[in-house]
């Protein structure tokens, strides 16, 4: 590792600091103002954004990325509308930061408040997706946090050309620049830099990517990580499912986006269930593409699956493949997703409420659903504008990391000359 890098990154963090103390400081008309010019700059500078976003769909082409990743690193005029929608309605959003999360008063006339506060300076390392470089900065910025952004390789330009719409938005607000900033180098290097706090500027760290992304994190974080590993989701399809919920559910689930967190990558099929329905279920996957590996009770019953392997219970596939499995009952579905998953989102269709509550109550994941698609895994869905991504873990923030999530808490306690004996 080079000096240089070194120094320049520690500039990095240095100017990081700075812009965190003028965001935590920013008026809430300040931040949305910021936000909403951003929005415009966005569709403004729409041309440049697809530019660059063409020269790295070439690049990623001839590195030979795989489909799905393709998927998530191009962008078009809906998916750049998207982004700058999503600035708007984080905009919106109500303020996270002074909320008084709780507050008594003690025996000795002490008023103790609980109150949200930014974080401080958020470092965000990810793949391919360009959007999130928008996404991120947003939600960053309406929590009062300053944000150090590092994007993959593939979609340097992207998110380049993205970055100089957030500044405009910044600069209409009377905000530094140094509030969002990107990592302007490729160099592996930076993120091991970056993950050790840059001389401690960096308070928390957010991967959103691949498992071996998240797993690198993790292991060589010197500062917190908010993440998850994976994405190993399930849908149940249960004895007393509606016919139609259950094949649209599940094609939806799978299908609507391979290469999602969100999608469900084991089908897990109550034995009560109709074989015609099954088979149904299992055929409309197929006629899009979708490969399937069952296990012994499915393949007799879909010669056309694939036997599944014991890896298959526990892959994210991130394509069009799905593991299907057949359980006796509910509380088999739950011990499965126990064994297998990775406490992402977890789906049960069916019409009887019982058997819903008693998944819903069963399943320790950060998202349980009800006759719905795990693809609703998403803070956009939520109502929280964006996510950063979906943290599976039990301490702090669990599920979509929207702007409430990146927020921490002090305790204001007020007295009248109050001492301790």
């Amino acid at each position: 590792m080079s000096d240089d890098l070194a120094d320049m990154m520690n500039a990095l963090g240095k100017a990081a600091r700075k812009g965190a103390k003028a965001i935590r400081e920013a008026a809430t008309d300040t931040k949305n103002a910021a936000l909403i010019a951003a929005a415009a700059a966005i569709r403004a500078q729409k041309a440049a954004i697809l530019g660059a976003n063409t020269e790295d769909m070439a690049g990623a082409r001839e590195h030979g990325l795989s489909g799905a990743m393709l998927d998530r690193l191009q962008l078009d005029e809906p998916r750049i509308e998207a982004m700058a929608k999503g600035l708007e309605e984080i905009a919106a959003l109500p303020d996270p930061v002074g909320r008084e999360l709780a507050r008594w008063s003690r025996p000795n006339g002490l008023d103790i408040a609980r109150i949200a506060t930014p974080i401080g300076v958020i470092g965000i390392i990810y793949e391919s997706r360009p959007n999130v470089t928008a996404d991120a900065a947003a939600l960053c910025l309406k929590s009062g946090n300053a944000v150090i952004l590092r994007g993959g390789s593939e979609s340097g330009k992207s998110s380049a050309a993205i970055l100089t719409a957030l500044r405009a938005g910044l600069a209409e607000a009377h905000l530094p620049a140094e509030v969002i900033q990107l990592v302007p180098t490729t160099d592996r290097a930076a993120v091991g830099l970056l993950l050790q706090g840059l001389n401690n500027s960096v308070d928390l760290i957010i991967p959103r990517g691949g498992k071996s992304l998240v797993a690198r994190v993790q292991a060589e974080a010197r500062v917190p990580v908010l993440a998850h590993l994976e994405g190993i989701c399930h849908t149940y399809v249960h004895a007393a499912a509606d016919p139609e919920k259950a094949r649209a559910i599940v094609v939806n689930a799978k299908l609507r986006r391979t290469g999602v967190c969100g999608s469900t990558e084991t089908l897990l099929i109550d034995r009560a269930v109709d074989a015609a329905l099954t088979v149904q279920i299992l055929d409309d996957l197929a006629a899009k593409g979708c490969e399937i590996r069952g296990d012994d009770a499915i393949w007799k019953l879909y010669p056309a699956a694939t036997p599944a392997s014991e890896a298959d219970w526990s892959t994210e596939y991130l394509d069009a493949i799905i593991s299907v499995k057949q359980v006796k009952d509910v509380d088999e579905a739950i011990a499965h997703i126990e064994h297998y998953g990775s406490h992402h989102t977890e789906a049960i269709i069916t019409e009887d409420a019982l058997a819903a509550e008693h998944f819903l109550e069963g399943v320790d994941s950060a998202i349980v659903l009800w006759n719905a698609s795990t693809q609703f895994a998403d803070g956009g869905e939520f109502g929280m504008g964006a996510e950063i991504g979906i943290g599976t873990g039990k301490m702090h923030a669990r599920g979509p990391v929207g702007v409430e999530q990146l927020t921490t808490f002090k305790y204001v306690v007020r007295g009248n000359g109050q001492v301790r004996p």
